[in-house]
């Protein structure tokens, strides 16, 4: 067994504001899930907590490009270090965010080490870049985008690494069947996506498998797993962002991680936008915990 090490990443910076005024709570999910006991679950020994900066969008404007930027980049070099720490030390990382924008310190800081693939559990692909759109401004939506990169320089180009990902080492596991358009961009690029139809016609667990086998290419160190909450179903987990109709049920999910987590290639997770503003009496978060924890078993 190797070591796991949770590392809390609470940035919101990536996302909208769910109204006027007001801040995205899901910052506060490292703490939820830590309520619910993951670390002592996991057995896992603590990495702290890396602080985010604060969010603040001051003057920005649709067109302006992706707000927050300075602020992300800042964060994502910050995270970045400590994840390629535990890395190196051979640690399995597991990051505790936050939105989905945190993964660019997994990309960022795999791209120091070496050639890694990624594999995002995801309801949408988080590719919205400006070659195919006009809305580009949350990095929470557009984190797989910049990694490979598409968009502005100051995000995709930190310390001359673009790109963090290349196009190949990619593969997207668990969209709705319905983003269409999407997926026919990602399959123009030869970007593999499996989609909630897919898993359930060949089988969550034969799915992950035969992803964890595509990295077994010369050439790749390794691979991160992005969980985002709204790959789950909306009547299991209502409390994210966009909450998509069609989603993954729990089972599903879990046969779907566990084969992934527990491959020797795999060297790190990201849990992102479960927010606990929108579930008051916790059970989303408990249910998110219980399947990460189950797992790693």
């Amino acid at each position: 067994m190797r070591n796991i090490v949770v590392v809390d990443a609470p940035s919101n910076l990536g996302l909208r504001p769910p109204a006027p005024g007001t801040v995205p709570g899901c910052h506060k999910l490292a703490g939820a899930l830590r309520e619910q006991r993951i670390v002592q679950r996991l057995n896992a020994a603590e990495g702290g907590v890396v602080v985010p900066p604060r969010y603040d969008r001051g003057d920005w404007q649709e067109g302006d490009g992706v707000f927050n930027a300075a602020a992300l980049a800042a964060y994502t070099r910050k995270l970045a270090d400590r994840i390629e720490h535990h890395v190196r030390a051979g640690d399995l990382t597991v990051v505790l965010g936050g939105d989905c924008s945190v993964q660019l310190g997994a990309s960022l800081a795999l791209r120091r080490l070496g050639r890694y693939g990624l594999v995002a559990v995801d309801a949408s692909p988080d590719f919205r870049h400006p070659g195919n759109s006009d809305r580009v401004g949350a990095a929470g939506g557009e984190e797989v985008a910049l990694a490979t990169g598409r968009g502005q320089r100051d995000l995709t180009d930190l310390e001359g690494l673009r790109p963090y990902l290349r196009d190949e080492d990619v593969r997207f596991l668990g969209i709705r069947d319905y983003f269409e358009k999407e997926r026919a961009e990602l399959a123009a690029l030869k970007i593999p996506v499996v989609t909630v139809g897919d898993l359930r016609e060949w089988g969550a667990d034969a799915m992950a498998g035969a992803t964890v086998r595509s990295y077994a290419a010369p050439g790749l160190d390794g691979f991160w797993v992005h969980l985002d909450a709204d790959v789950l179903d909306p009547s299991v987990m209502p409390a994210v962002d966009s909450p998509d109709p069609d989603g993954l049920q729990p089972d599903e999910l879990l046969a779907l991680l566990r084969p992934l987590l527990t491959a020797p290639q795999c060297v790190g997770l990201t849990v992102t936008i479960y927010d606990p503003d929108l579930d008051p009496d916790a059970t989303a978060g408990a249910l998110l915990t219980d399947t990460v924890v189950s797992a790693f078993t």
